[in-house]
């Protein structure tokens, strides 16, 4: 789940029309914001998100699922897509 660092703004030509129009100005190298972190998989996170599914287990249409794809032929593998799409919205 890691989030990509996007590529900063372009020089400003110091004009007032195209694509890099505005006042020329000196860029400071800001710290990064906690908010870039969210998400990020710590070890205690990960453990805790492994003691959770061991203890709780598969979702039905989760088992389903891994049924499925341990078959392991290809009609299989896109019928389990296709469950996934209809259960999650997306796979």
């Amino acid at each position: 789940m890691g989030k990509t660092m996007k590529a900063g703004k372009p020089e400003s030509s110091g004009l007032a029309i195209g694509l890099n129009k505005g006042f020329i100005v000196t860029r400071r190298e800001m710290p990064q914001k906690a908010s870039h972190m969210k998400g990020r998989n710590s070890k205690r996170n990960q453990l805790v998100r492994e003691v959770i599914r061991e203890v709780v287990g598969y979702a039905p249409y989760e088992r389903r699922m891994l049924e499925l794809i341990k078959i392991g032929s290809a009609s299989t593998f896109k019928r389990s897509l296709k469950l996934a799409k209809r259960r999650l919205g997306t796979h």
